[in-house]
């Protein structure tokens, strides 16, 4: 095994054989022609990273054009096992050890890393924007409603940040004073497309607040008009991406078959597609332990209960098909029915939109699985 604690400029290798003894332990730089030279002197080694993606992606990719085989070694569980080895010291060269001794000894712990071709590729690189683009939009919205809460909670708690014409009017003309201050003429104007009851209404939200200082309101008014601009054009981008990543993956089996499962819209079906290699689950069950739905069991003696559920898991993933069941829960037949049945045994709507996510996930175990489109 070849264990690399990958690095920016450089990564530490260290070549162990099956009988624990160490090759090789030495830096190597993040080059081609340094990375082919170390995987040529052990053809038939198992390369082992500890990161996947940027820093890590091309040792992987030189791995596998030397006709290698690869793994991963995900960093929670490389920093368990570095406690199974004697000393407690942070430095490369014993993390590159113990990730090529962890994947001699617990090859379980390992997660393979297969080459998912050009068009995979794309659309997770792609994926990889949006998601960072939702995140800077979570913290701008988050930003924006504390500023808004500041200076008038009645208009924070009637504004709607995911409604595009509510953003181009804050984008105009800032926050809760600077609108009342424009009417509702005005703001009618500004937000063609929007309910004009819910832009009155913002309008008149000020009059149960004290207007603070001009000079508040001013710098109120800036920091607002950026979070609006941003919050839109981020938004703007994502569905862009979201589409760009459709088209990408059009020709794609498993994708279109995603598309016919019940609550999968485009963006749920693309992350499953690019994150889920259906191949590596041999069962539903290792799918949800992967999607961080499968229920933590406890086991004393003859009994054993799932009695919490676990924090482990593709937390991305476990979102998405947590929240894409919040369209099932009215809707009737097989997944509203079972919805509703949950809330009777006494569930909170939070674990039984699990347990609805958790049972749809056998049928998209099984879509993926056979590449066949959903059959009610």
């Amino acid at each position: 095994v070849i264990g690399l604690d990958v690095g920016k400029s450089s990564h530490w290798a260290c070549v162990a054989t099956r009988d624990g003894e160490v090759l090789l332990s030495a830096p190597v730089a993040n080059r081609e022609d340094d990375l082919d030279s170390l995987f040529g002197r052990f053809p038939d080694a198992l390369v082992v990273v500890d990161q996947s993606r940027n820093i890590g992606a091309l040792a992987l990719a030189r791995a596998r054009a030397a006709g290698m085989s690869a793994a991963y070694l995900p960093g929670l569980a490389a920093h368990g096992a570095a406690r199974l080895f004697a000393g407690d010291a942070k430095t490369d060269e014993r993390d590159a050890m113990v990730i090529a001794k962890t994947a001699l000894g617990i090859p379980d712990a390992l997660l393979p890393v297969g080459d998912p071709g050009p068009t995979i590729a794309a659309a997770r690189a792609l994926a990889a924007q949006r998601n960072f683009l939702t995140c800077e939009n979570t913290r701008n919205k988050n930003r924006l409603r504390s500023i808004l809460l500041e200076s008038c909670p009645a208009f924070e708690a009637l504004v709607d940040l995911s409604d595009g014409p509510q953003l181009r009017l804050m984008a105009s003309l800032g926050g809760a004073w600077s609108v009342a201050d424009a009417g509702p003429r005005r703001a009618a104007a500004l937000t063609r497309g929007a309910a004009r009851g819910k832009i009155e209404a913002l309008v008149r939200s000020t009059t149960s607040s004290t207007r603070p200082d001009a000079s508040v309101v001013a710098a109120e008014d800036r920091a607002v008009k950026l979070l609006a601009r941003r919050i839109s054009e981020n938004s703007a981008e994502i569905e862009a991406i979201t589409a760009e990543i459709s088209a990408l993956l059009e020709g794609d089996d498993t994708y279109r078959c995603l598309l016919t499962v019940p609550g999968i819209g485009p963006k749920t079906a693309s992350e499953l597609a690019i994150s889920i290699d259906i191949e590596d689950f041999p069962s539903h069950d290792r799918l949800a332990s992967y999607c961080g739905l499968a229920p933590r069991n406890c086991q004393a003696g003859t009994s054993i209960s799932s009695v919490t559920a676990s924090r482990q898991g593709n937390k991305r993933l476990k979102n998405l098909l947590i929240f894409s069941c919040n369209c099932l829960t009215r809707t009737e037949g097989r997944w509203g029915d079972y919805y509703t049945r949950c809330r009777e045994r006494g569930m909170s709507h939070g674990k039984a939109l699990k347990a609805l996510a958790r049972k749809r996930l056998k049928v998209i175990y099984a879509v993926m699985r056979d590449r066949v489109p959903y059959a009610a």
